[in-house]
C-alpha cells in the first residue's frame, strides 16, 4: 500500500494504492490515527488506485469512522473500483460509510447536507 495526503479546500485527502490486507492495514491504521489525533474536520480516501481490501482492512476504517464522530469529523471514501466496491457490498458497509464514484460527486454531497459549507 502507498499513501500520499495532499490537501485540498480544507479536504485532507488521503490517496492510497495497492492492496489493504493484514500486512498493511495497520499501516493505515497508523496514517488514520495522525487524522483522528488531528481531529481532521474532513477526510476522504482516494480508492482509485485499492486493488483489494481485506476484513482487516475493512475493520480499520469502521474504527477511524468511530474515531472521526468523536469529533464530528466527516469521513468518506471515493474512486472505489467495482471489485473493491463489492467487498463493501458484502457487509453491507456501504450504508455505514459514504462512498462516492468520484471526488467532485463526494463534494456535491457534502455540500447539499452542509450549507454552511457550500
Amino acid at each position: 500500500m502507498r499513501a500520499h495526503v495532499p490537501e485540498s479546500d480544507g479536504l485532507q485527502i488521503l490517496e492510497l494504492a495497492g492492496e489493504i490486507d493484514l500486512d498493511r492495514s495497520p499501516q493505515l491504521r497508523q496514517l488514520l490515527d495522525h487524522q483522528a489525533q488531528s481531529r481532521t474536520p474532513a477526510l476522504a480516501l482516494d480508492f482509485r488506485e485499492v486493488t483489494y481490501i481485506d476484513s482487516s482492512g475493512l475493520a480499520t476504517l469502521v474504527e477511524y469512522c468511530r474515531k472521526a464522530q468523536d469529533f464530528d469529523g466527516r469521513f468518506a471514501i471515493f474512486g472505489v473500483s467495482e471489485r473493491v466496491r463489492t467487498v463493501f457490498e458484502i457487509v453491507r458497509l456501504q450504508e455505514f460509510l459514504g462512498l462516492y464514484a468520484t471526488l467532485d460527486d463526494l463534494r456535491a454531497a457534502w455540500r447539499t447536507s452542509d450549507p454552511a459549507s457550500a
